[in-house]
């Protein structure tokens, strides 16, 4: 009885989860290859994928929405009741939201990558250090004394920052 009731929408939800893992799958290679081709860290490759996969997933289920029948005014209810609660949860922690989205800009578009040693100018605390880690919120950044400094991702592009020298992870590998 409920596979006939809903034999149309069914159809249509196979569809669209086969199009849903093609677009995944297509996606999350071409993240790769710009990681790779950039020569980004396998953590940050993961952590960008993971961002696509939910992202997608989430246009996934307002597709599925329609297709089972929902109509624009009740999913136009339900979405701008979701983003006010989260707008107002986002707006208690926009440091965190402003770091990930530095994050994900820095995984398309971050001159230097780990290894490099690089100056941050910053009139209150200048930085001369090289890149450890490129992390979702932070930057790990290992100065010459060996101190680990983590630096957060909008601020690193909110300042002036010069390559110092290119590849320089050989030269504090005994700190590791």
């Amino acid at each position: 009885m409920f596979l006939k009731t809903y034999q149309p929408e069914l159809i249509n939800t196979a569809i669209v989860v086969v199009i849903f893992i093609i677009i995944r799958i297509i996606g999350k290679i071409a993240i790769r290859k710009i990681g790779q081709k950039s020569t980004i860290n396998d953590a940050r490759i993961k952590l960008i994928s993971r961002y696509y996969t939910v992202t997608l997933f989430l246009i996934f289920l307002f597709v599925e929405a329609f297709i089972f029948g929902a109509e624009y005014d009740n999913i136009s209810v339900v979405f701008s009741s979701v983003f006010a609660v989260i707008g107002v949860a986002l707006f208690a922690i926009w440091s965190i939201l402003s770091n990930v989205t530095s994050g994900v800009i820095m995984f398309f578009s971050f001159p230097y990558k780990v290894g490099d040693k690089i100056k941050i100018h910053d009139k209150d605390y200048p930085i001369v250090a090289v890149i450890e880690d490129i992390r979702a919120f932070q930057l790990h950044l290992r100065e010459d004394s060996g101190d680990l400094v983590t630096y957060p991702n909008n601020l690193i592009l909110q300042k002036a920052v010069t390559l110092v020298e290119k590849d320089a992870i050989e030269d504090f590998s005994d700190f590791n």
